[in-house]
């Protein structure tokens, strides 16, 4: 019979690994904690400094949107007193030259020729800041720029991209063929769709619709939605390796960009109908989009901070310096290179807003820039309506039932109110995501949507009512052996008077 055998009590040394274990647990689960504080306290400060108050950059330095605006203002100041100073020397060039818009219909609103070229100016105050910023890069004392960990192999802060300034070269070309010698639609769309190919090249906006993208790519175990398919036979310079490589977020946002790029530029061009309205309305834009701007540099978004408020400082400058020229009574308009170029400078701000997948600051974007594009939107419902071309022409904008009711500067007062607004909405949106600026946003727009139609089809009803009553008057002047037409040639005669008394 084997003896019961006793626990033996742990030794010393079991005692020691066992608290030593026990220990490095404890560290464990400290380390753990000293994380989640550490992503706590960075997800505050990011918090903290969107809502505008300051932050801390990568070197210590504290921050806030107006020092970051200070380091930047040469570039609107650059842009201003260049487009300033170039908008006289466009205004003799084009009536030298007969570049001119001669009031020939009846809904433009002047009555003296009015030189165009005005564009040109534009582009060059814009250009100038630009390469300013450029400037300031490689040579100390210009400018600065403000501190950020997103830096390339030089050590310097990200440039406005080649792609940018290439598209705007193509915007301006072809927009000043059309005011100089005229070219069809299909040529200026040809134009608009080269820009935006190359912001697609350069990989400006692709992650635009990465927001949306992503959580339908992860309902199918994918968020990235890349798929690999090989092909079997290699093709030089297309499939070198026998594999097609399809990126759909990349191929979305391309398609993204060319609608917005196209939608922008046209919506743009449509606003353009009085004296200083697109040149207030996309100051106002560009400013609410700089203030977006700076908060995302606040956190150090990503590569693209310092671009987008080089652009929309150069764009604001470019702006202020055009509207002292441009705002009523006029002598120089923006002609089709000036309204295309300030669309397409404003839709590439804003497509860069998703640069990191964040579509949320595109819709903010948007809001901001919402009155060219309600303003487009209700030209295409109201023409179908009407039977006509969505290319037509008319006077039914929302500058021309305002100028009706409040003369043109009350119509263009008017518009800068409401585009304020709309800064303030997107700004807003752009800080909280919250669902009331959706819903405040789509009250207004719709007001307005409804509004505006509202007008148009009573003026619809009314033209139709007088061609029915001119058919009825026809067919009555018919039936009565009166010729067509004739009965509108005889004058009706007037009924005696009775004498006083």
């Amino acid at each position: 019979m084997q003896p019961a055998t006793t626990s033996q009590p742990p030794s010393v040394f079991q005692s020691d690994a066992l608290v030593r274990a026990q220990l490095q647990s404890l560290g464990e689960d400290l380390s753990d904690v000293n994380a989640r504080l550490s992503d706590i306290e960075q997800k505050f400060e990011k918090v903290t400094a969107s809502v505008g108050l300051t932050n801390t950059g990568p070197d210590g330095q504290a921050l806030s949107r107006l020092e970051i605006f200070h380091s930047y203002s040469p570039v609107l100041v650059i842009a201003f007193l260049v487009t300033l100073a170039t908008t006289p020397i466009m205004r003799r060039l084009a009536v030298r030259h007969g570049v001119i818009d001669r009031p020939n219909e009846a809904r433009k609103i002047h009555r003296q020729p009015i030189a165009y070229l005005g564009g040109v100016a534009i582009f060059m105050g814009l250009m100038a800041g630009i390469l300013y910023s450029f400037f300031g890069q490689v040579s100390e004392g210009l400018m600065s720029f403000h501190p950020t960990r997103w830096l390339d192999e030089d050590g310097h802060v990200h440039m406005v991209p080649w792609s940018i300034l290439l598209g705007m070269t193509a915007i301006v070309l072809v927009g000043l063929l059309d005011d100089v010698v005229g070219i069809s639609p299909r040529v200026k769309i040809g134009g608009q769709l080269l820009a935006a190919a190359a912001l697609a090249v350069n990989d400006v906006g692709v992650r635009v619709a990465g927001g949306i993208m992503k959580p339908i790519g992860a309902i199918f175990g994918d968020p990235n939605l890349v798929y690999n398919i090989p092909i079997g036979i290699e093709i030089p310079f297309l499939v070198p390796t026998g594999v097609i490589h399809i990126d759909l977020i990349y191929w979305t946002g391309t398609a993204v960009i060319a609608l917005f790029v196209l939608g922008a530029c046209n919506a743009s061009n449509l606003i353009d109908g009085l004296d200083g309205l697109l040149t207030g309305v996309t100051g106002i834009a560009s400013f609410g989009l700089l203030v977006v701007a700076l908060g995302l540099a606040l956190v150090d978004d990503g590569a693209r901070d310092s671009q987008r408020i080089v652009l929309c400082m150069a764009l604001l400058g470019a702006c202020l310096g055009f509207l002292p020229h441009n705002f009523n009574p006029a002598n120089i308009f923006l002609g089709d290179a000036g309204s295309l170029l300030m669309g397409f400078s404003t839709i590439v701000i804003i497509l860069t807003l998703g640069d990191n997948d964040q579509t949320q600051l595109v819709l903010a974007g948007l809001i901001i820039y919402a009155i060219p594009m309600i303003d487009t939107t209700l030209a295409i419902v109201r023409r179908k309506m009407a039977g006509k071309s969505i290319s037509s022409a008319d006077s039914d904008h929302l500058h021309h039932m305002l100028k009706r009711a409040l003369g043109v500067k009350g119509a263009v007062l008017s518009l800068y109110m409401l585009g304020g607004l709309f800064a303030a909405l997107g700004i807003w949106l752009s800080m909280s995501r919250a669902r009331v600026v959706y819903i405040l946003a789509l009250v207004f727009a719709s007001f307005i949507g409804v509004t505006a139609i509202k007008i148009a089809r009573k003026k619809q009803i009314e033209e139709q009512s007088a061609e029915f009553d001119r058919r009825q008057s026809e067919a009555a002047s018919s039936a009565a052996g009166v010729p067509a037409g004739a009965a509108a040639a005889v004058p009706v005669a007037a009924p005696p008077v009775a004498a006083p008394g």
